[in-house]
């Protein structure tokens, strides 16, 4: 038998605001506390820690990543070639990453091109006063996907003739930064 869909009002975990939730919406600040939460797919509501970069301008709106430190454990075979770039990838990937995934709504290309060039040079993340910031939209569940995509957009530039790339990712657990 169908259960009927239940819609629960969404409130702050420590101060019981009600949180004015857009259906894309997985996370938020608490517009009176501050306190952070992420819509988890099974659990609901949970407490969710926040970063504010302190390189946000006054009166600015940031821009929310999930943050997660990765290593990238890689296997690469090339056609006919030295292997040259084979062995720069296995060096760039021997060595832990940032991984910093934009979580707010935009073109995929756009964000991916973001994402690669914040692994490339990733900023300075010190810590600063909260802000606004755009809505979050990107399900901290759906970072190592797309922490996976970066990784395969990377080498997908090399300027060599791949035959195969195997790799597997290792992430830590993602922390949102809202940053400039």
């Amino acid at each position: 038998m169908d259960q009927p869909i239940e819609l629960v009002p969404l409130a702050c975990l420590q101060c019981s605001t009600p949180i004015p939730a857009q259906p894309d919406e997985v996370a938020w600040a608490c517009s009176q506390c501050g306190h952070g939460m992420f819509l988890d797919t099974d659990q609901g509501l949970e407490p969710l820690e926040i970063q504010y970069s302190s390189q946000i301008p006054p009166d600015t709106i940031g821009k929310p990543f999930w943050v997660a430190d990765g290593r990238v454990n890689m296997k690469r075979a090339t056609y006919g070639s030295s292997g040259k770039h084979g062995i720069a990838a296995e060096q760039f990937w021997s060595q832990p990453k940032r991984f910093l995934i934009p979580a707010f709504q935009a073109p995929l290309e756009h964000l991916l091109e973001l994402a690669k060039t914040m692994l490339l040079n990733p900023p300075e993340l010190s810590p600063g006063t909260p802000t606004r910031f755009e809505a979050v939209t990107l399900y901290h569940e759906d970072v190592h996907s797309a922490a996976e995509f970066v990784v395969m957009a990377i080498e997908a530039e090399r300027k060599d003739q791949v035959k195969t790339i195997e790799f597997e990712l290792q992430l830590s657990k993602p922390v949102l930064w809202v940053l400039p």
